[in-house]
């Protein structure tokens, strides 16, 4: 992993708890395989290590990193996506990988209940609307039919993210609609939720949040012709990925009013200084916060170190990878 998640991640109590479960040098840090290799006594620990205790900023474990650690057999991750380090040659040679994605996405999914319940309630327009009067506002009249009761919520994708939204969900007085085509709509119906065509969910919610990977297939899964499907005053909330999104067209709806949205990953990651996102009153941009933070970073840790004792105890991962998902996850 990075210095900058070795010092986020593996703070406070984590450590020990990591001492006491491994043989580990927790001075030892790899950012590098080549230079790692390089290093006679790095080099040597590698070659003797069991298990790789992972975070963001590993580097790709290819085929030759691979070879010179003949008695690898598992990866524990402390985040969510292994997609970044975890290659073809890892499945290929039978590793065992665990993910701390469960972990990851019970913060985002705290995030996208606020969004969704703050923007049926028109929380941020009325505030803007109140800093701007600096008095009373006839609430009954500007706002006529906000409100949680009654209303359409649309999931795109029943990930772990968008599962646990589901079950936050479950709560409030709501209609909740989900597309995703690899998801079985009986097990959706058991959650609550019905399961419908992409272009349906757009046309009856009035709030849609992004919960699909970035694959090639959702590249732009909401264009131009997409956002038009939305009705006029829905909201729009993105924890997934920019990518999901066509940008361009999403800002000339914003621009125009006639949509909102809430915007935790937008496309390129960070928007350009003049992009007029930063300004619109129907806009709520936030900085990539809805995963884990601060205090939320010893879940994700937590989470490791009991996937690694259950290792050493001889029990199977609680969150394990599976290889075969992949394909249409993130």
């Amino acid at each position: 992993m990075s210095p900058g998640t070795r010092a986020a991640v593996l703070g406070g109590r984590i450590l020990p708890e990591l001492v006491r479960v491994a043989d580990v040098d927790p001075d030892l840090l790899v950012t590098d395989f080549d230079s790692a290799f390089a290093e006679d006594s790095c080099a040597q620990r590698l070659a003797a290590a069991e298990v790789l205790f992972t975070g963001w900023g590993c580097p790709p474990l290819e085929a030759y990193a691979l070879d010179r650690m003949p008695r690898l057999r598992a990866v524990v991750h402390t985040a969510g996506s292994v997609k970044h380090h975890v290659t073809q040659a890892c499945w290929d040679r039978g590793l065992l990988v665990s993910s701390a994605a469960a972990a990851n996405a019970l913060p985002v999914a705290e995030y996208t209940l606020a969004a969704i319940l703050f923007a049926n309630k028109r929380v941020l327009e009325s505030a803007h609307t109140y800093r701007a009067a600096r008095g009373p506002i006839d609430l009954f009249r500007r706002y006529p039919a906000v409100g949680n009761y009654g209303r359409t919520v649309g999931l795109v994708g029943a990930s772990l993210i968008g599962r646990r939204v589901l079950e936050l969900l479950r709560p409030f007085d709501l209609r909740v609609l989900v597309h995703d085509p690899y998801a079985d709509p009986a097990e959706l119906a058991a959650l609550g939720a019905e399961a419908v065509s992409l272009d349906e969910l757009l046309c009856h919610s009035d709030v849609v949040s992004l919960h699909a990977p970035a694959l090639p297939e959702t590249y732009h899964l909401l264009n131009a012709s997409r956002l038009a499907l939305m009705p006029d005053g829905a909201t729009l909330v993105n924890t997934a990925r920019g990518s999901l999104v066509d940008t361009a067209a999403l800002t000339e709806e914003l621009v125009s009013g006639r949509l909102h949205a809430v915007l935790d990953h937008t496309e390129p990651e960070v928007l350009p200084a003049v992009s007029p996102l930063y300004n619109l009153p129907n806009v709520l941009l936030t900085p990539h916060v809805a995963g884990s933070l601060g205090g939320e970073l010893d879940r994700l840790a937590a989470t490791a170190v009991q996937e690694l004792e259950r290792y050493a105890l001889g029990l199977g991962f609680r969150h394990p990878v599976d290889p075969g998902r992949l394909t249409h996850s993130a």
